[in-house]
């Protein structure tokens, strides 16, 4: 899998309220996983891991505790998943993933970004079958055998493990993320994730180049612009 996952990820915040944009994207998964799964940390791996991930992304204690606060409340908004597919210039493939609480203005916003860069937008599973949906955890340390023991005997699908400069990075299907972080925190003890994310990493890659690339910015540049869009994943190479 090695970059890709990298390589293949759209940051979502290239334009000039790019802190803005992190800390509503945080603030917004952050309540979603505490309504879902209890304001506890340490009972709730998918808030912990994401609390762990905005403070690694300079977001303030203040968001933090603001969209906590928001889901011990019970009320506010209802923000529901939703993945929108299909192709962009030169044919290479994407997905967007939104967080969203009007589900017909959201489609309707992102159908634009497609249809005003020539793209093409398609029902679910048109695109996604083309990407693995995997969990990536990377940290310090030396001894991937130890490490790969540990998830064997937790019995979680590794589906890739690199161990490169003092650093090894886990790949395993997405229904595996909190098994296999159980797993590495019960051998390691209190582990800093470098990454700790769950990706579509493409399984090829569509390369594109000339006025498609130009297109192909402008179509990411068009979804930065918009607040439910969480986070972009495609297979062009340029």
């Amino acid at each position: 899998m090695g970059r890709a996952y990298q390589n293949r990820k759209v940051s979502m915040a290239k334009t000039a309220d790019a802190k803005t944009k992190v800390y509503s994207k945080y603030g917004r998964e952050i309540y979603v996983a505490a309504k879902a799964g209890g304001i506890d940390p340490s009972g709730n791996l998918a808030l912990r891991g994401l609390i762990e991930r905005a403070k690694k992304d300079q977001v303030p204690s203040h968001v933090i505790e603001k969209a906590i606060d928001k889901a011990k409340g019970g009320g506010g908004e209802d923000f529901a998943p939703a993945r929108y597919e299909g192709f962009g210039p030169g044919g290479c493939m994407a997905i967007v993933e939104c967080l969203t609480d009007n589900p017909n203005r959201t489609f309707g916003d992102v159908r634009l970004c497609f249809t005003k860069t020539k793209c093409k937008i398609g029902t679910q599973g048109t695109v996604s079958h083309m990407f693995d949906h995997a969990a990536i955890l990377a940290f310090k340390h030396t001894d991937e055998d130890a490490v790969l023991e540990a998830l064997l005997a937790a019995d979680v699908d590794v589906t890739d493990i690199e161990s490169e400069d003092g650093k090894i990075t886990v790949f395993t299907p997405q229904a595996d993320y909190f098994k296999a972080r159980q797993a590495l925190t019960d051998l390691l003890g209190e582990v800093d994730f470098e990454v700790d994310e769950i990706q579509f990493l493409p399984k090829g890659s569509t390369p594109i180049s000339g006025d498609d690339v130009v297109l192909f910015e402008k179509f990411l540049d068009m979804l930065n612009d918009l607040d439910d869009v969480q986070n972009v994943f495609h297979d062009a190479e340029y």
